[in-house]
């Protein structure tokens, strides 16, 4: 007999008071992404026939958000208009459940519980419960059994005796139940207590009440930790980088201080890889055989050929970067950029929407924007491309074997053809011929005897 179809509820519809912001609390980022996004990917993982988020406060701009990403049928939006606690919520998405299918309920403000913890869970056939020991449980309800210990009941920490407070295993709030049995459940539940609220915690006396097995499963305290304030946030930042750091090095990746490292999206590594300290990667990133990423360097979306050498203190955006290149210390890559095999970019020089011709070098305090450049071009210190025009982005073509000498600016649109010089100090405004000087100076050189500076007035 096939097993039912797994249907997940993500309750997000809280307003996450205490971390004090005007975004919705599952909006709020680790990893570069959402929390609700992490979550989201999770019951995804688990191969959830419908996905049902169960949303309030923020709620437009968690559907904007939403929205603005890839469509997935598979996710369903319920709006809680009012909070009334947690079984309340569970409640506003159970009319969209069959009767048939098994549930599991997750939480968005919960990022980092693994499909693995949750895949026993989802097979259950009474109630499951996901729990944790803690060694300083406050704030938490705690998990009572008999004296055989099997589950008798949960109880909020406000609600609980001395003694029951004194106990360590706490409630995650993560359940899992057959939906037939969770309707029943839910449907008895009351708010009999000082918050007036409806607790999805209730349903364990229940279960045990009609005589089903309530199955335990105790998850490592880290990954279910939620997100309340910005300490929280943080904390579960350094356990998602300390996670995905960790994978990274089982892959081959070396990482110099893994808890100096930051990964916001995908990177996909070669052989031998190194990544120096203080590194943020952002969105998808390749890096190919042998690649060095030098301290404090940021990388989004880029991709970088074997042997490639990126120094200190750069920042590489959407560029497609060859074979046995070296960029920096502190050179910027803007997006659209593609650098051929063996191209040097050096210290405080920025590129942003070119192609640089194989072996070509620009090795310092240059600017190149909307440029064509071939093959071992020598773009000397202090030279510019003039591109835009206050209105308009222009280009600027140089062909193959060009030498441009230092404090150089080309105004664009402008060519200099395979072979030219241009001289130091130039200023180019027409196409320069190729193989030939050319140089734009003032012809003398003047001094005047007496000149003062202009002085403030006092």
């Amino acid at each position: 007999m096939p097993a039912p179809a797994l249907h997940v509820i993500v309750l997000a519809a809280g307003q996450g008071t205490r971390l004090k912001s005007q975004r919705p609390k599952v909006l709020h980022e680790i990893g570069g992404r959402p929390l609700l996004d992490h979550v989201l990917g999770v019951a995804r993982e688990l191969g959830a026939r419908c996905i049902h988020v169960v949303h309030g406060h923020g709620a437009d701009a968690v559907r904007a958000w939403y929205d603005g990403g890839t469509p997935d049928k598979a996710v369903k939006w319920t709006l809680q208009s009012e909070q009334k606690g947690t079984a309340h919520a569970v409640m506003q998405a159970l009319p969209d459940v069959p009767e048939a299918a098994q549930v599991l309920v997750l939480y968005g403000d919960v990022p980092l519980v693994r499909a693995a913890t949750l895949e026993p869970l989802a097979q259950v056939k009474g109630l499951a419960v996901l729990t944790t020991v803690l060694a300083a449980p406050q704030g938490y309800g705690r998990i009572l059994r008999d004296e055989d210990g099997a589950v008798t009941g949960i109880v909020e920490e406000h609600e609980a005796t001395a003694t029951e407070r004194g106990i360590r295993e706490v409630n995650t709030g993560i359940v899992a139940a057959p939906a037939r049995l969770l309707k029943r459940w839910l449907a008895r539940v009351k708010n009999d207590n000082s918050k007036k609220e409806y607790y999805l915690t209730d349903v364990v006396a229940l279960a045990v009440k009609d005589g089903v097995v309530v199955t335990t499963r105790v998850a490592p305290s880290a990954e279910v930790m939620g997100v309340n304030d910005r300490a929280q946030l943080a904390q579960a930042e350094r356990e998602l980088q300390r996670r995905q750091a960790e994978e990274l090095m089982r892959q081959g990746l070396t990482l110099r201080d893994p808890t100096r490292f930051d990964l916001r999206g995908l990177v996909r590594c070669g052989k031998d890889v190194t990544v120096d300290v203080g590194v943020v990667i952002e969105g998808e990133v390749h890096l190919g055989d042998e690649v060095y990423v030098g301290p404090y360097s940021v990388l989004r979306n880029v991709k970088l050929g074997a042997g490639t050498r990126v120094e200190s203190h750069c920042v590489l955006d959407g560029a497609i970067v060859g074979k046995q290149c070296r960029i920096g210390p502190y050179a910027r890559i803007r997006p659209d950029t593609h650098l051929a095999d063996e191209v040097h970019v050096g210290n405080f020089v920025e590129v942003k929407k070119s192609r640089l011709g194989e072996g070509s070098k620009a090795n310092h305090l240059a600017y190149l924007g909307d440029a064509d450049v071939g093959r071992k071009v020598n773009i000397g210190a202090g030279t510019i491309t003039c591109n835009y025009d206050g209105a308009h982005k222009h280009k600027t073509v140089i062909g193959d074997d060009v030498f441009v000498g230092s404090d150089t600016q080309l105004v664009a649109p402008v060519r200099i053809g395979a072979g030219a010089t241009i001289g130091a100090g130039s200023t180019i405004t027409k196409d320069a011929p190729p193989g030939a000087l050319t140089v734009c100076r003032a012809k003398e050189q003047r001094s005047y005897p007496g000149w003062k500076r202009p002085q403030k007035r006092r």
